[in-house]
């Protein structure tokens, strides 16, 4: 055990003496004690209900405060469906404009440079771009193995219109990408068509922060660049007047919450003229005619903007927002990372009695460019892994909220769990789905994937704690595993 984590001897009796301890190994924690009065009033039900939520990349927790605003302003006005301009509708458009405009603000985008596009949620943006991007026989799709499935489904409009599809790896234990890789991948000719590199600010598997250096290196070797920015904008700053990724999606719910159903494509204005998109719908159209079977587009976000927005929930955005705004995203940034210190020791420190691991973490062992997300499997004394909706179960039945599964993540998790490319391959070979446990065995995997927690502005003390306490539980312990439900995906 390192200096900084605290005893294993885990009993509500110590939790004061382990605080402590932790105060002093991570000094900076105490600048973050507003988060504490957060808990306790626009947080105050997790207590309440003994609830231990570690499942923010999953999803981000609302506070009170944010619920009571948008219901008084909801309910003080009147708004209309904005594509009018009758008083009503145009009520709902300024409160709507200026969610759009706040959320340029809030990241330091140009609204010169950058628009703002509302879409369902972060996938919904990312589908935005692969159907409308002028992939062509000479364009490159390159990406990395770390990426979530929404990043990776971009390929299959690639492959339609026959461009090429290029993976770089992740390299264990760590899974960061392999740089000498990276750049050589960046260095390959350009055909006539256009390029996009896609990579994630921070990995929803690993917790990973890959460089946002590569943004500025893959754009002067001729390369669009997208930039998944969903798993790391809610603990650390995207400043956009520093970095300038051409596509930046992002789901807001995973921020601060409320409301679920919202996302963004922030997106570079001079490369957004060069989308085509498939299809029109009502609101993406300046003029169509069904005679001469003709449209002209909208201008800028509004060609994009299928039918009508979410109206009446735009405006908790820049709520929400501003929440984060008043707590400051750099001390919601500065408390994860000592929390996420505190738990990575004290995990990678438990052990059996005959001195086998309990727990083996995916991913950076420290917190050097990582973010507040662990993803692990627990092991019996003899080495074999503890199937992870056992994990899960237990956690429930402790009302501790986690996330189990490879997370829509499988680059990361073939790399993790060292599945080779041929137990893949062979997989993949039948013509029909096969039962999802017997998918597993003919990739030789154990189990089903992994358990991720993940920290975020509400978590305490206590919660990673809580967790220690039952990851304790694991020690010495060969668990019975008959009776599991069935397996249905990853």
């Amino acid at each position: 055990m390192t200096s900084k984590a605290t005893s294993l001897l885990y009993t509500p009796a110590r939790v004061n003496e382990a605080f402590s301890a932790f105060r002093r190994a991570y000094p900076a924690f105490d600048s973050t004690s507003r988060l504490d009065e957060l808990r306790a009033s626009d947080y105050k039900r997790l207590d309440e209900q003994g609830q231990i939520y570690l499942d923010y990349t999953g999803g981000g927790l609302y506070a009170e405060s944010q619920l009571r605003a948008h219901l008084e302003m909801l309910s003080r006005k009147v708004f209309g469906n904005p594509h009018s301009d009758n008083p009503t509708s145009r009520a709902a458009t300024e409160l709507d404009e200026r969610a759009r405009a706040f959320v340029l603000e809030y990241f330091n985008a140009s609204p010169e440079e950058y628009v703002a596009i509302f879409t369902p949620n972060a996938s919904g943006a990312l589908k935005l771009v692969g159907e409308s991007y002028p992939f062509t026989a000479d364009s490159q799709y390159l990406l990395t193995y770390d990426n979530h499935n929404s990043v990776n489904g971009i390929r299959e409009f690639a492959r339609a219109r026959g461009a090429s599809v290029s993976y770089v790896s992740v390299t264990p234990p760590d899974l960061r990408v392999d740089e000498v890789a990276l750049l050589a991948a960046l260095d390959q000719p350009k055909g006539a068509g256009p390029r996009l590199f896609s990579y994630p600010a921070q990995s929803n598997f690993s917790g990973v922060q890959h460089p946002l250096e590569w943004i500025e290196v893959a754009r002067a070797k001729g390369w669009d660049v997208l930039v998944d920015a969903a798993a790391f904008v809610p603990t650390n700053r995207l400043d956009l007047s520093q970095w300038k990724p051409d596509f930046i999606p992002l789901s807001f719910y995973k921020l601060f919450g409320y409301p679920t159903g919202i996302g963004c494509l922030l997106a570079r204005r001079a490369v957004l003229r060069t989308l085509q998109r498939p299809w029109f719908a009502g609101g993406s159209i300046w003029a169509v005619s069904v005679e001469s079977e003709r449209i002209f587009m909208a201008d800028d976000e509004a060609a994009f903007e299928d039918g009508t927005i979410n109206y009446l929930m735009l405006p908790a955005i820049e709520i929400g927002l501003r929440h984060l705004q008043s707590v400051g995203v750099e001390t919601i940034h500065t408390r994860v990372a000592c929390l996420t210190g505190w738990l990575l020791e004290s995990l990678l420190a438990l052990r059996h009695s005959n001195g086998q691991p309990i727990v083996q973490v995916y991913g950076p062992r420290d917190t050097h460019l990582r973010g507040g997300t662990i993803a692990m499997n627990f092991f019996t004394p003899a080495g074999k892994v503890v199937d992870e909706r056992l994990v899960d179960m237990r956690a429930s039945a402790g009302q501790i909220s986690l996330r189990t599964g490879c997370f829509c993540n499988p680059g990361a998790g073939e790399i993790a769990m060292s599945i080779s490319k041929e137990a893949i391959v062979r997989s993949f070979q039948r013509e029909e789905r096969p039962p999802f446990d017997e998918f597993l065995e003919a990739m030789g995997l154990e189990t089903g994937g992994a358990v991720r927690v993940s920290l975020g502005l509400a978590t305490t003390f206590a919660d990673v704690y809580r967790f220690m306490q039952f990851a304790e539980t694991f020690r010495d312990a060969t668990p019975d595993e008959s009776g599991l439900p069935s397996r249905r995906h990853c």
